[in-house]
This record gives structure tokens, sequence and C-alpha cells, in this order.
């Protein structure tokens, strides 16, 4: 009776595994915590917060009456808290923490992202 797999093939296996698992820790770990929290209505600049500082921002749009948002930073966390919007997802949103992370709130025009001590863009291309 021929075999089909061999004792190198077992050896090839474990370590393609060994090197998934290693990479993916990897990818994890590189994602750093962010420090600052910047907030954007209506395609401008709102704020830019500490994430470490607690702080509760009630966003009012300023082209739509009777439409707001209410972000809240704490314990190194942002999440929104509120929204008048009909979809709540931003509300519904897992709290962030991590440079690159955001919410958006797209009927209100709310952006809500994650900045690292560098800040910006990693790569512009054109």
């Amino acid at each position: 009776m021929k075999q089909y797999i061999r004792k190198a093939d077992i050896i090839l296996l474990i370590i393609l595994i060994i090197i998934g698992v290693a990479s993916t820790i990897f990818v994890v770990q590189s994602k750093s915590g962010g420090d600052t929290v910047i907030i954007e209505s209506n395609g401008k600049l709102y704020g830019k917060y500490s994430l470490y500082e607690h702080h509760e921002i009630t966003v009012e749009a300023q082209d739509k009456a009777h439409s707001h948002n209410v972000v809240i930073i704490d314990n190194g966390k942002v999440f929104v808290a509120e929204s008048s919007c009909q979809n709540q997802v931003c509300v519904q949103h897992r709290a962030i923490s991590r440079t690159g992370e955001s919410i958006i709130c797209l009927p209100n025009r709310l952006v809500v992202r994650i900045e690292g001590k560098g800040g910006g863009y990693d790569t512009i291309t054109s």
C-alpha cells in the first residue's frame, strides 16, 4: 500500500500554520492605539480631542434643522451615544480606540476618527 502523506508534508504543514499564526499576531499588534479624536461635520473640522480625557460632545449639523449627534470619549475609547438619524448605525457601532478606525453617520454627515501621534495619512498617491 502506498503512503500518500509523508513526514515532510506534515512538517511543511506545521511550518505553514506557524507562519500564518505569527503573521496574524503581528498584524493585530501593529495597529497602534491612537491618541487624538478628530470629529468632522459636513466635511469640515469640528474639533480635535484627546482620547484620554473624558468628553461629551454634542455636534449640531448647521445645514439641517434638528440634526445632532452626541459623541462620548471615555477611558481611551470613543463612541456615538445618540443620533437624530433614522437608521442609528453610528450608535450601534462598537467603540473605537485604534489609529485609523472611524465611525461615520452618513445622514448627519458626521465622521469620527482616531489618529495616532504622527497624524495625517500614511501615504498619498496621485
